[in-house]
């Protein structure tokens, strides 16, 4: 009875380990369940993620297509901002792979510059046929610079005497000697060079003679910060002067067209003065200031003259014209200042005659009111831009200046000795501050080594000018450079 007892608790026993086992393998089935099921919903959710970076990133490529098919379209149709098709956009263009099977689409919002400016303006929307809710948008910009890439331009060799300041790069053809201050690079298109201001054997592209001066070559460029701040570089390549010649009988005719256009003088040439209500009064010189006794070209300066107004006729009051081009077939002064305007004068003969090349003279501030790209005015000469003999004292000019054969600059005017007067008191001026930038085929210079001229010499760099230059203003290449990128979303 006894063992009979013991076994069925023994029995007894055995079932409840028994449910226990059930029960733990229905608890650990359970939560095998729950470990699974989250499992394979963060593996799902892992792989749209997965799927939904894939798309992203393919969005986003079609959308930089979207972006260079532009600039392709640009480089065959430089002033197309409709696509091709003549309409509104946007434009959509669908997108296929290697095997020709559409994977996705871009869509172009095309910004066409501004009056002025070059800059293009391109938001391209990539979107993937897999997923079209997702895209990716870029927006980019280009440009085509225009020729003013730097504060000074010389195609000969140039000098910077004491005195002079210039914030902007700098470059020459032909050699530069600074022994002023540069802010910016300073490059040279060649790697020796014999200065011609003093005998001796050649000296390095760019080079200084600010104490202690520089080595002869081929001793390397020593660091001289005190000068050079950002540096030098030589030699490099050189700039093409040789395009603006065409850009000058270009203007003529657009100016002819629906600009304004004014022939010889056959008298002096004549005076411009704009003003900010967009309009200018227009003047015939009809006499220009004879040069006091002593006073002579005692370089041999070709055009040499006191380059000064005496008498003028008002001729009338102008509108600027819409294409912004004003072209005078004669000399000219310009001065006087704008409000939110664009415009370019130029000053040519043709055909051309080097002993009648036309010259532009600026003796009284030349202003801009803005200087955040709203006023742009640019002064290019077939010959000269002077500053005349009775130029004033603390002169300031805003414009991109070009003297296309010949130089920018102010003539030779000698000082006074004993009791002779000579040219002074104006062979002395202060200060001149020219704003913008400067190219000149010769010599460029304010100021003689023997303290004549402008004191102290300020060129500041205008950087609208390189994508937002004046009407007509020469370019350095027929396509678009990219100046800008940005991913919006």
């Amino acid at each position: 009875m006894m063992t009979l007892f013991r076994n069925w608790k023994l029995e007894i026993g055995n079932s409840g380990e028994a449910g226990q086992i059930t029960l733990y393998v229905l608890i650990f089935s359970a939560v095998s369940i729950i470990i699974l099921s989250g499992f394979v919903l963060w593996a799902d959710a892992n792989m749209k993620a997965v799927f939904r970076d894939t798309d992203r990133a393919q969005a986003f490529m079609i959308a930089e297509a979207g972006v260079e098919y532009y600039r392709w379209h640009l480089a065959h149709a430089q002033s197309d901002y409709q696509d091709g098709t003549g309409g509104a956009g946007p434009y959509v263009h669908e997108f296929k792979d290697k095997d020709g099977i559409v994977i996705g689409a871009f869509s172009l919002d095309i910004t066409a510059p501004l009056a002025g400016s070059t800059v293009v303006t391109i938001n391209s929307t990539g979107t993937v046929t897999a997923n079209p809710t997702i895209s990716k948008i870029i927006e980019a910009k280009m440009a085509i610079p225009s020729f003013a890439k730097y504060a000074i331009a010389v195609n000969d060799y140039v000098r910077f005497g004491e005195g002079t300041e210039i914030f902007g790069p700098i470059h020459s053809n032909g050699g530069v000697r600074m022994d002023g201050l540069a802010h910016n690079l300073v490059t040279s298109s060649v790697l020796k060079v014999n200065d011609p201001d003093h005998s001796g054997g050649d000296e390095i592209g760019v080079h200084t003679h600010v104490v202690p001066i520089d080595p002869s070559p081929p001793a390397p460029a020593p660091s001289r910060p005190d000068v050079f701040m950002v540096g030098r570089e030589y030699p490099v390549a050189p700039v093409d002067f040789a395009g603006i010649t065409q850009d000058l009988a270009n203007i003529k005719t657009d100016a002819q067209a629906s600009g304004f256009y004014r022939g010889p003088s056959n008298d002096d040439g004549y005076h411009i003065v704009l003003k900010t209500n967009d309009t200018f009064d227009f003047y015939k010189v009809t006499k220009i200031l004879n040069a006091p006794n002593g006073c002579i070209s005692v370089l041999g300066q070709q055009d040499w003259g006191t380059w000064t107004i005496e008498n003028e006729t008002l001729l009338g009051n102008y509108a600027f014209p819409a294409n912004g081009l004003i072209f005078i077939e004669d000399s000219m002064w310009v001065d006087g200042q704008i409000n939110t305007a664009r415009v370019t004068i130029a000053a040519a003969t043709f055909p051309e005659n080097a002993s009648k090349y036309a010259h532009i003279t600026v003796n009284k501030d030349l202003l801009y009111t803005n200087y955040d790209g709203q006023d742009i005015i640019s002064l290019i000469a077939q010959g000269n831009f002077n500053a005349g003999l009775q130029s004033e004292d603390d002169l300031r000019v805003d414009a991109a200046l070009i003297a296309q054969n010949g130089r920018v600059g102010r003539y030779y005017y000698r000082a006074p000795s004993g009791n002779q007067n000579r040219c002074g008191p104006y062979h002395t001026r202060q200060k001149v501050t020219l704003y913008g930038m400067i190219s000149s085929r010769e010599r460029y210079g304010f100021a003689y080594s023997d303290d004549t001229g402008y004191v102290l010499r300020v060129i500041i760099y205008d950087a609208n000018l390189l994508y937002g230059p004046p009407p007509s203003f020469p370019l350095t290449a027929d396509f678009y450079t990219p100046i800008f990128w940005n991913e919006i979303k």
